[in-house]
């Protein structure tokens, strides 16, 4: 790998070809179960070294630089792999309020939060409406309400402050 950061394209060309049994032994210790995705998973990493190369400190061993990168691929499938299995999980009997109606107290505090966001000046509820509302980002609410993004934040945290202090019966 030394001479590879050298400019050594044949000392690269060999490291990389010997590199990717031992990625294959590393994955199929540790996905005896997921043989299909090895492959996937070697190729990936060896684009990782190619592509964090200029990372590798040459007065460190390789051996430990290049179990980072595959511990990172390794933790990267198995999160992407679980998150697409959650998704196909039955929904266990006896859950039947997830999908129930929304509670009518749900209408009543939307109502009251109106209530309160109208009793608020411009320059702390549009904000509070577009940031926290609507999910906009502080840039998007600057341009929409025409105040400077530190004004949008300013207004945000006023604004709930002020309607805090009301609901506790404060103001």
């Amino acid at each position: 790998m030394a001479a590879a950061q050298g400019g050594d394209s044949a000392a690269y060309a060999a490291f990389l070809r010997e590199l990717s049994p031992l990625l294959r032994g590393f994955y199929r210790r540790r996905l005896f179960n997921l043989s299909d995705d090895i492959e996937d998973l070697v190729q990936e990493t060896l684009l990782a070294v190619h592509n964090k190369r200029h990372t590798y400190d040459p007065s460190l061993p390789v051996t430990a630089w290049l179990h980072a990168i595959a511990r990172y691929k390794l933790v990267d499938l198995l999160r992407a792999r679980s998150a697409r299995e959650a998704l196909h999980d039955p929904l266990d009997e006896g859950h039947e309020e997830l999908f129930a109606d929304p509670a009518p107290d749900a209408e009543e505090a939307r109502r009251d939060l109106g209530v309160l966001l109208q009793q608020l000046p411009d320059k702390q509820r549009l904000p509070i409406e577009y940031v926290k509302l609507q999910g906009l980002s502080v840039r998007e609410a600057a341009q929409r309400t025409g105040l400077s993004e530190s004004a949008v934040k300013i207004g945000v945290f006023r604004g709930l402050r002020v309607l805090a202090e009301r609901i506790r019966g404060e103001r």
